[in-house]
C-alpha cells in the first residue's frame, strides 16, 4: 500500500497518519484478516486443550498504545476458560508484603490454558520506577532476577511471549484527547495516565533499560509499532500464531439434532404472564 504524499489534517490539527507511517488499514481489509486470524485462534484453543500446553503472553507498552484492544480481539471468539485475561489491580497491603512475583505466579496458566497479562510483573521496570513506587534497590533487584525467573518458566515448559506496544508522542496525545471527549472511553483515562503523559522521556529511558536487562534469547521482547491500531492488532495476533506450533485437532462432524417432539407444547405461551423486557428498539 503506497504512502500518501500529503497528510490530511483533522479538525484538531493532528495528521491522519504519522511521519513515515503507511496509510491506515481500511476497515474491510481489517475485518477480513481479523476473521481469518480469529478462526486460527479457535484452532489454537482446541490444540491447547488437546496437548495440555501452557502459554503466557505479556502485553506491555505506552499508555493508550492499544494493549487492551488486541487482547479484546484475541479473546472475543474463544473461551474465557481457556484464554484467561489477567489485569491485576494495585496490590493490597497484604500483597505488598509478599514476594513481588507471588501474585503474578498465582495467575499462571494450568494445562490447556493461555494467560494474557494486561500489564505484568514488568510494572516494576516501568510505572513503579518512573513514579517512584519502588526503591532503587527493589528496581535493580528485579532487573537482575527477572531473566532468571523467566528462564525457569521456559525450562519448566511454559511458552512465554512478551510484546511491547509503542506509539509516537503525537498519537498518544490524540488518543488521550479522545478519551477525554468520548463518554465511552473516559474510564480508560486514570490519574496515573495523566502523570505519565508528562513523563514521556522518563518512560522511554525506563523502556530502554528494561530491554537491555530482560531481552533474552529464551524470552525476547517483540516490539509492535502501534500508531495504526488495526495493523498492530493483526500483526501481533499473526506473530503469536506463527510462533506456536499448533495443529488442527481432528473432530467429529457436527450434526444438529431436532427437538424431541414427545411432550411438545407451546412453550413460548407460558412466558406471556412473566415480566417481559419492553421493546424500546
Amino acid at each position: 500500500m503506497s504512502k500518501k504524499g500529503k497528510k490530511k489534517e483533522t479538525e484538531k490539527g493532528h495528521s491522519d497518519e504519522q511521519e513515515g507511517l503507511e496509510e491506515r488499514l481500511d476497515g474491510r481489509t481489517y475485518k477480513a484478516a481479523l476473521f481469518d486470524l480469529q478462526a486460527e485462534l479457535v484452532k489454537l484453543q482446541e490444540w491447547l486443550v488437546a496437548t495440555g500446553e501452557r502459554v503466557i503472553v505479556v502485553f506491555e507498552g505506552r499508555d493508550a498504545a492499544g494493549k487492551g484492544g488486541v487482547i479484546k480481539r484475541i479473546t472475543e471468539r474463544v473461551s474465557p476458560r481457556i484464554f484467561r485475561v489477567v489485569a491485576l489491580p494495585a496490590p493490597t497491603e497484604r500483597e505488598r508484603s509478599q514476594l513481588y512475583l507471588q501474585r503474578y505466579i498465582a495467575n499462571f496458566p494450568a494445562a490447556g490454558e493461555i494467560a494474557l497479562f494486561d500489564r505484568s510483573w514488568y510494572n516494576r521496570a516501568g510505572v513503579e520506577r518512573v513514579m517512584n513506587l519502588c526503591t532503587e534497590e527493589q528496581y535493580h533487584q528485579f532487573l537482575q532476577t527477572c531473566p532468571q525467573f523467566e528462564k525457569s518458566l521456559v525450562d519448566e515448559g511454559f511458552r512465554l511471549f512478551k510484546y511491547w506496544f509503542d506509539i509516537v508522542d503525537e498519537e498518544q496525545e490524540r488518543r488521550m484527547q479522545a478519551r477525554i471527549t468520548d463518554p465511552r472511553k473516559i474510564w480508560k483515562l486514570s490519574p496515573m495516565d495523566l502523570k505519565s503523559r508528562r513523563r514521556w522521556f522518563d518512560y522511554s529511558r525506563a523502556r530502554d533499560d528494561m530491554f537491555a536487562a530482560t531481552d533474552t534469547s529464551f524470552a525476547p521482547w517483540h516490539i509492535v509499532m502501534a500508531d495504526d491500531k488495526r495493523r498492530a492488532r493483526l500483526n501481533c495476533i499473526a506473530h503469536l500464531l506463527n510462533h506456536i506450533p499448533y495443529e488442527k485437532v481432528p473432530r467429529e462432524k457436527v450434526h444438529l439434532p431436532e427437538p424431541d417432539s414427545k411432550g411438545a407444547f407451546d412453550d413460548r405461551a407460558t412466558l406471556a404472564s412473566r415480566r417481559i423486557v419492553p421493546n424500546r428498539f
